[in-house]
């Protein structure tokens, strides 16, 4: 049994159209072309694929089912052709992206989302962390691109870039007391535990003696929502809780909160590909979005 790619496609389309001739105007070619094609096409197979005894293109029972397959098979061949242009142009056809677990969802919602519409034949692997185990990730080879938070400068044997920001602020559980004083001064903070991210490279100030430390912002957030301490948080994080758990931004003037830095990262000396270079792009794009969106 030999048939081609070519006659499957004339059978689909016919299928399709309805009629022989809707389906050689469709595909460019004569009408006696295309049903010679699907008739040579049923002799390779040994059955009748459409009924002939009506005007229409009608599919026989046989062909409606054979019309399922023919659909999937040319649905993965223009896969394997897809992927293989992907190669030549000179892609590689796999990329691991490390990503801080504190970015804003809805950017990298949105990026992933997006990826998989630019590059569908890309194999993507998604590894999650803290800003030091993303950064780990890459010294470890388990992934070619962060995105974090920077906490600090950047290791030996790395590049890196800014590529956007993330508002911050002070927060507290409901009914703390640092909601009755505001605005706040440095004292009233020093009079509450605060909760600090813990950085290897990085010392963040403290403004309080009593001091609890976690490399997780959300770990912090779940901490400040049981009345805790307070802490400095991406805005985002703080927003992630909802009902009884919201938490609550304290004014502080002294403090004049800078927007945190988002850094991406690779391998120092690896020239970044394009899936990459469109990352950090589009990425910084959504972040900004994500800033816009949030005032």
């Amino acid at each position: 049994m030999e048939w081609s790619l070519d006659q499957l496609r004339q059978f689909v389309t016919a299928a399709e159209c309805g009629s022989f001739s809707a389906a050689a105007r469709k595909l460019g070619r004569a009408q006696s072309a295309v049903s010679t094609a699907i008739a040579l096409f049923e002799i390779d197979l040994g059955v009748e694929l459409f009924d002939r005894s009506r005007r229409n293109a009608m599919l026989t029972d046989a062909g409606r089912l054979l019309l399922l397959e023919a659909t999937e098979v040319l649905r993965q061949a223009e896969e394997l052709g897809q992927r293989a242009q992907f190669l030549a142009g000179g892609d590689d056809a796999k990329v691991a992206l490390a990503l801080d677990e504190a970015l804003p969802r809805p950017a990298v919602n949105r990026l992933i989302l997006e990826l998989s519409t630019r590059y569908p034949m890309m194999e993507l692997t998604l590894l999650n962390g803290t800003p030091a185990e993303v950064t780990d990730y890459i010294d470890q080879e388990r992934a070619e691109l962060a995105i974090h938070f920077d906490r600090g400068p950047l290791r030996a044997g790395f590049d890196g870039r800014h590529i956007g920001a993330v508002q911050q602020g002070v927060f507290v559980a409901a009914g703390h007391s640092l909601l009755s004083r505001q605005p706040v001064a440095r004292r009233d903070l020093a009079r509450y535990r605060q909760l600090l991210i813990h950085a290897d490279d990085v010392e963040p100030i403290a403004y309080s003696p009593r001091v609890w430390r976690s490399d997780s912002f959300y770990n912090i957030a779940e901490m400040v929502a049981d009345d805790l301490g307070w802490a400095i948080l991406p805005t985002n994080i703080a927003a992630a809780a909802n009902g009884s758990r919201r938490l609550y931004p304290v004014e502080c003037p002294f403090l004049a909160l800078p927007p945190l830095s988002v850094r991406m990262l690779w391998r120092q000396g690896r020239p970044l590909r394009p899936p990459e270079k469109w990352v950090e792009k589009r990425f910084s794009e959504l972040l900004c979005d994500n800033a816009e969106g949030s005032m």
